[in-house]
């Protein structure tokens, strides 16, 4: 049956992405230049024992100069890997057109279903009828994708011998910071075993959390919190219409609070929790209940019995001894997964990690109502770990700040009306049409992607910076991936993986936010950002994030 189009859709199709100045030149055109040996940004002699041929590589950029890309044809494959995020198919078309650029006998090869499509060689061939049909669209549904991890021997040699009966000299991997790390240490392994194949990657997550000062933004951030904005706008307009519900909304971000603060910034709701702030404050769940409880009763007094409260998703991964608890749970499952995993119910599995717990774990595990200690127990990630997206910490404290409410009413210290609403705003997020500044930054990723395969490289992700600028100002080049790497715990042993980045509570943006929270609070300050907007003046449609403006100018 024929895909019926729509409106939106059938014009997004034609729209061309800007390039960056070096990247619109002729590929004998285009020189590669090199800058410094690169360290790792922690555990430097770790990352480089385990690393040794792909780790002090140099940054690269791209400038005008004598050609050094390759132009002889070459088959170029790519994969995408992880969650979806809006800009996907742009860094496919955008690698597409680089490839046709450099030499139109050059071919493009996706993996379908993630990186399991490497392994079990299940492929397409990329034509420009197939990329056409996807350009500046949401999704990954092109060729899918997966949450396959590559870490076996037998993995990497599958991956080879399979990309080396296609053909392919180049595999990019679009990603985020495990599925990059997968790419290091493919890369790693070509190279030690010399079976000369190039492995490249691309930063994608809407989360944020892949971010260094050479990897501005991680692709699909922008679109994606200007898609929670539009909504939390919305029930900000609700409040005021309405003027009796408390709305607490989850957002997504696990392991950074990135995507809470930019939707903060954005629409100034009167309570935006931030996960490392919590970290660092040491608070407990009891001392966050009470702060939110004091907005609340504030709010009341002045005859506000409604707001806003945004909740990142892995809040309760920072609370230090919830925290704790959900490390010796991880070691525990991962060292006593038979176990664990043969037990039928929720009853069998609560009663047996409480048998184990040590005994301050056990009282914070104990605190929590039983369906919260259910979800802690629920399916681990691919990682061994708790879902915390799993957790409705927002019902949490919903349920904590009414008790505190109806204790105070009880006692004559307030006459708040508490009505609370949940909701998680996540999946809304990752496919949404991409923004102009995503479809700009992917295609530019792609297309520099490209360039990076052309001449030679393995080992980097790809970089494109000075994205408060316009997209012709744009620089390009790449970040080696060892660069981003130090070492953390997963599955219960010590492994290389790329650092995720936090919020920083010195940077710009997150002081921009605590000078004006208290107001926020206090009053209605809601900010309408409206749908994303793809046509008209450039400061609608073509704005950046809040953060990144903040960062950079």
């Amino acid at each position: 049956m024929t895909a019926t189009l729509s409106p939106l859709q059938t014009e997004r199709l034609g729209y061309q992405p800007k390039l960056p100045a070096a990247l619109r030149l002729k590929p004998k055109k285009i020189a590669l230049k090199s800058g410094k040996p690169t360290k790792s940004v922690a555990d430097q002699a770790a990352i480089k024992r385990l690393f040794p041929h792909t780790y002090g590589q140099a940054e690269v950029s791209f400038i005008e100069g004598k050609g050094t890309l390759r132009s002889e044809p070459m088959k170029v494959g790519v994969v995408l890997s992880g969650g979806q995020a809006p800009g996907g198919h742009n860094v496919i078309s955008g690698l597409f057109d680089a490839l046709q650029a450099l030499n139109p006998k050059n071919k493009l090869i996706g993996f379908l279903g993630g990186p399991s499509g490497i392994t079990d060689n299940r492929h397409i061939e990329l034509t420009a009828k197939v990329v056409d049909a996807y350009r500046n669209t949401g999704g990954f549904d092109i060729i899918g994708s997966g949450r396959t991890k590559l870490e076996s021997a037998d993995q990497f040699d599958a991956c080879a011998r399979n990309l080396k009966a296609l053909g392919i000299s180049t595999l990019v991997v679009v990603g985020g910071d495990d599925s990059n790390t997968n790419a290091a240490v493919l890369a790693e392994y070509f190279a030690a075993n010399g079976m000369g194949l190039q492995v490249l990657g691309c930063p994608k997550t809407i989360d944020g959390d892949l971010k260094t000062k050479e990897i501005q933004i991680s692709f699909g951030f922008d679109t994606a919190t200007k898609t929670y904005g539009e909504l939390i706008g919305n029930v900000e307009r609700d409040c005021l219409s309405a003027k009796k519900y408390w709305h607490f909304i989850k957002l997504m971000g696990r392991s950074a609070s990135h995507i809470a603060l930019e939707c903060a910034l954005k629409t100034q709701p009167n309570i935006a929790l931030i996960s490392e702030e919590v970290a660092a404050r040491k608070q407990t769940l009891a001392q966050i209940a009470d702060e939110i409880t004091q907005v609340v009763v504030e709010r009341a007094a002045a005859g506000r019995n409604y707001g806003v409260a945004l909740v990142p998703e892995g809040l309760v991964e920072f609370v230090p001894e919830i925290k704790a608890l959900i490390a010796e749970l991880n070691d525990l499952v991962a060292h006593e997964a038979a176990t664990f995993n043969a037990l039928q119910g929720s009853v069998a599995r609560i009663d047996f990690v409480q048998a184990r717990l040590s005994a301050l774990s056990k009282m914070s595990f104990q605190s929590l109502p039983r369906d919260i200690q259910a979800q802690m127990l629920d399916e681990r990630d691919p990682h061994g770990n708790v879902q915390v997206s799993r957790i409705e910490t927002e019902k949490l404290l919903m349920s904590m700040v009414a008790e505190r409410v109806e204790t105070l009413k009880g006692a004559g210290k307030t006459r708040a009306k508490f009505s609370p609403l949940g909701h998680f705003f996540g999946y809304e997020g990752r496919c949404a049409f991409p923004s102009n500044f995503d479809a700009d930054y992917c295609y530019a990723l792609g297309y520099n992607a490209g360039h990076l395969a052309a001449a030679g490289l393995t080992g980097y992700m790809s970089s494109v910076r000075n994205l408060a600028k316009p997209a012709k100002q744009w620089a390009c080049g790449g970040v080696p991936l060892t660069m981003l790497m130090n070492v953390e715990r997963r599955h219960g042993a010590d492994k290389p993986v790329i650092r995720k980045a936090l919020v920083e509570l010195e940077g710009k943006p997150f002081k921009a936010f605590a000078k004006k929270r208290a107001a926020w609070a206090d009053e209605d300050a809601y900010v309408f950002p409206g749908a994303i907007q793809y046509w008209g003046p450039e400061a609608v449609a073509d704005q950046v994030t809040a953060t990144l403006e903040l960062e950079l100018k």
